[in-house]
């Protein structure tokens, strides 16, 4: 009966550790909203409405691009598109993502990008702001005509 009762209080004890350790435990960041549009003009490359997707892991966050400004004239292969985002912050300054990564692009099709890989500080409150694509080393650059919807992304 003895062994019955000490049971019962280790697995109690054990159960409030657990429940204990799952109230202490830190919230994942997460970043709101997950995705944004604005509009980009790429100079002689086009204009047009563009997708961001965010996502956030701690400090680590990631964007990928979607945006009907520029369209391939060739087929591009998967891996072969460079990109920097620029993001200005609401404090002040601004956060680069870059990267090389994006699906096969056939021709005439939209390009896409990303996950294209920066750094955040908790608060930041990013819009994005300009986008340079080098793609078979021609460089488009584009600058955001319009303010990102339904507003910043906020880390």
């Amino acid at each position: 009966m003895h062994k019955g009762k000490l049971g019962l209080g280790t697995a109690l004890v054990a159960g409030m550790a657990v429940t204990g350790a799952l109230v202490l435990a830190p919230a994942a960041s997460a970043v709101s909203p997950d995705s944004a549009t604005l509009s980009f003009d790429c100079g002689s490359f086009g204009s047009g409405s563009a997708t961001l997707a965010a996502t956030q892991d701690g400090t680590s966050a990631t964007i990928t691009v979607s945006t009907a400004a520029i369209t391939s004239p060739i087929n591009v292969g998967a891996n072969s598109v460079n990109s920097t985002l620029v993001m200005s912050n609401a404090s002040g300054g601004t956060t680069s993502f870059t990267g090389s990564s994006n699906p096969a692009i056939t021709a005439g099709q939209p390009i896409s990008t990303g996950p294209l890989t920066g750094t955040v500080a908790s608060g930041d409150s990013l819009s994005g702001q300009s986008m340079t694509v080098v793609v078979f080393g021609i460089t488009a650059t584009c600058t955001a005509t319009s303010a990102q919807s339904p507003g910043p992304f906020q880390f």
